[in-house]
């Protein structure tokens, strides 16, 4: 296997993670999960969504989160950005990158938004300009590159496509998204590999749900490929509203302990990421669905935890 030295770990959970909850979460238990994911040491904090609160409640209060967490020099916190309206929502609160998004499957699109890929990307076609006139980074994410809901297989073919068109719009990074979670590791290899043919493997991500059991093994087989930026989601955090039984993005603590086991860096203290996860499980109280966070919490129990910066 190649085993990088170093892999970025992206944390998603504040937005990616809680924007499908029912119950609205108050902003002060967002902003601490920021500053403690924040102190754990991640470069990279998703932390809002500027989209409208109609179709999206729970990040109506996106502003507010962003204008009152503890920003640490040397991190990115990213906001996802539907449009031109988004934006500017994102510029005013600061975001340092914007995210974009196109689905690989037509079925999804139409079903979604009702128009074309093509249509979607080039409606993001502004907000890619503006980003790169104020000289914002900008992220785009490809979603059901693994599978659809609707259409079932994606045509690798349909990655690639979406994934020249958000290159063409001047991304500096593109996530390979198994929305849905329906992803294994031979199919993970091939259409990595196909996106590297179009855009620097080094800055491809993977974003892998853990509908299947199957996004650890997705990330090794990303990481043999020459992947090194993976997407995670504390505590488990999160689903997909259009997949039924679709479960969240791959717990970060089960990814960090992994890649410790590896002798892979990361920069980010696990013990700090298990202690954030138990805090937004028992705040929302939802299951928390990290396998290591629920393990080294009764090994810990009343015990001082044991430094874990990996």
């Amino acid at each position: 296997m190649n085993t990088p030295g170093y892999v970025k770990v992206v944390e998603v959970g504040p937005r990616d993670g809680l924007q499908n909850e029912k119950e609205i979460v108050p902003t002060e238990v967002k902003v601490a999960l920021v500053d403690r994911l924040t102190e754990a040491g991640f470069v990279n904090i998703e932390a809002a969504s500027f989209v409208s609160p109609k179709w999206v409640p729970q990040m109506a209060d996106s502003a507010d989160v962003m204008a009152r967490i503890q920003r640490r020099p040397g991190t990115l916190y990213s906001a996802l950005t539907p449009n031109m309206k988004g934006f500017e929502a994102a510029v005013e609160a600061g975001a340092d990158e914007v995210v974009i998004f196109g689905a690989a499957s037509e079925a999804f699109s139409q079903k979604n938004i009702n128009c074309s890929i093509a249509e979607s990307i080039a409606r993001f076609a502004p907000v890619a300009a503006a980003a790169k006139e104020r000289g914002l980074r900008l992220r785009a994410s490809v979603s059901c590159a693994l599978g659809c809901p609707y259409q079932g297989e994606v045509p690798v073919s349909a990655v690639v496509d979406v994934v020249r068109r958000m290159r063409e719009l001047g991304c500096d990074e593109i996530d390979i998204a198994d929305t849905i979670g329906v992803g294994t590791p031979a199919r993970v290899q091939e259409v990595m590999r196909a996106a590297a043919a179009e855009f620097p493997i080094d800055r491809l991500s993977g974003h892998f749900h853990d509908t299947y059991g199957q996004a650890l093994s997705n990330i090794l087989a990303s990481l043999d490929v020459g992947i090194a930026i993976f997407h995670a989601s504390v505590a488990g955090l999160g689903g997909c509203p259009y997949a039924k039984g679709a479960t969240g993005n791959v717990a970060t603590e089960d990814v960090l302990y992994m890649l410790q086991g590896m002798g892979i860096h990361t920069g980010i203290d696990l013990e700090q990421v298990v202690r954030a996860g138990d805090f937004i499980s028992r705040a929302i109280g939802r299951p928390n669905n990290s396998r290591v966070g629920r393990a080294l919490l009764t090994k810990w129990g009343s015990a001082e935890a044991p430094a874990t910066c990996v």
